[in-house]
């Protein structure tokens, strides 16, 4: 294990399964029960139950403490099928692909949210003129001065080369197979609209340096290309096979003189620091979750398998290890965006809670959240948020909008 690794994992025992290192002759756990002479074969008598009901149950049992009377909705749409938007390939030569997918009803949202940005921008400015500070001279001939009431926090614009389409809510209409151009690169790419929104958030500005440290299957690695703003891109993930993935959706999507631009690594994203400490301007750490949608409705690489509990039950840790990997990998006044694909406050609050306090404490770096509440007001109509995430954005699934859920949070390194 890396020596980077070692020295925060005695902060981290906190976060593993139950009370570990407690077996059950610990002090105070009573006596260990007596073993029986011969194990029982529970392979062959134990009812085998599907991980998809077991991820279920557990979500059952503790959603509805969370959402409350929000989760049976929530439950329904997880059970549903999801909805997707078309992220446009820039990079393909085929100007009307707009023009098609506008055809069939569907509206670009990230450019509908720069105009709203853009009206609400425009809309405070001229509320500020009227609300200007006014004087009037006071019975003493002094003078009372009356303030403008304050404003709400005005939303950030939207500047990006992104363009995804998406059906209006409640449209449940599929988007049809994607098209390559002449050149063989094919016109938009099909993906959970929310997983955008990280990427939004990173807000990556011309000739920035990116990492993408958990970078396949490769939606956000494309997603960041069409920015046009990279000025170097690193994809990295721990996984050979994964990795074998996210190279083939570069080679469908990417013309070579960019794919040249992209350096993919398969190191453990644990050890990023020692690797690349303090380079990158930008980090995105969109970690390995629950990835609930997908644990409800598929059994293969189910993590609800009894056979990974554990691995499992030690997600909180790997997620902090990563992004704290993510905060030391970023240049002083860098940003991180950490993500999941999960509701459990567990694997996104907290995570965030305890990596902003082990940053300061172990290693003398201040990191802040930022509010990311504009993305609520740009983004309503598209997606349906939570109102009661402490740190950071989570959309919830909806029948009407069922994308996500997926959460997401910025950090600001000081």
């Amino acid at each position: 294990m890396a020596a980077g690794r070692r020295s925060l994992l005695p902060l981290l025992l906190r976060w593993g399964p139950g009370a570990q290192g407690l077996g059950p002759g610990a002090p105070g756990l009573g006596a260990a029960p007596r073993r029986h002479r011969h194990k029982e074969k529970w392979a062959a008598t134990a009812p085998r139950i599907p991980a998809t009901r077991l991820a279920l149950h557990h979500f059952d049992t503790n959603y509805s403490l969370q959402l409350r009377e929000r989760w049976p909705a929530v439950r329904a749409s997880l059970l549903c099928e999801q909805k997707y938007g078309a992220l446009v390939n820039n990079f393909a030569c085929a100007d009307h692909v707009a023009q098609e997918l506008e055809l069939h009803n569907a509206t670009d949202f990230v450019s509908e949210a720069a105009k709203k940005a853009q009206s609400l921008l425009q809309g405070s400015a001229v509320e500020a003129e009227k609300g200007e500070s006014t004087s009037q001279e006071g019975p003493g001939g002094g003078r009372t001065v009356t303030q403008a009431g304050t404003s709400p926090l005005l939303p950030a614009p939207i500047s990006s080369n992104i363009k995804c389409y998406t059906f209006p809510r409640g449209d449940i209409t599929r988007f049809c197979p994607a098209w390559p151009d002449a050149l063989g690169l094919l016109s938009y790419y099909l993906m959970d609209a929310a997983s955008l929104l990280p990427v939004l958030a990173l807000n990556v500005q011309p000739d920035d340096f990116v990492l993408d440290l958990c970078a396949a299957p490769g939606g956000k690695t494309l997603a960041l290309l069409q920015t046009g703003a990279c000025g170097h891109l690193a994809a990295n993930d721990v996984s050979i096979s994964r990795t074998k993935r996210l190279y083939q959706i570069l080679n469908s999507y990417v013309p070579k003189n960019v794919r040249e631009t992209v350096s993919v690594t398969s190191y453990d994203g644990r050890d990023w620091a020692e690797l690349e400490g303090g380079t990158f301007h930008k980090v995105l750490v969109d970690v390995p979750c629950t990835t609930d949608r997908h644990s409800v409705m598929e059994t293969d690489n189910n993590i609800f398998h009894r056979r990974r509990t554990k691995e499992r039950q030690m997600l909180p840790m790997l997620q902090l290890q990563l992004l704290m990997a993510g905060i030391l990998a970023t240049k002083p006044g860098g940003d991180v965006v950490y993500s999941t694909c999960s509701l459990s406050p567990l694997q996104n609050e907290y995570v965030i809670e305890r990596a902003i306090e082990i940053a300061e404490t172990q290693f003398n770096i201040t990191t802040h959240a930022e509010d990311l509440s504009h993305f609520r007001t740009l983004f309503q109509d598209t997606f349906s948020f939570s109102s009661d995430c402490r740190l950071g954005e989570l959309v919830l699934p909806h029948l009407t909008a069922n994308f996500g859920p997926m959460y997401f949070c910025k950090l600001r390194r000081a």
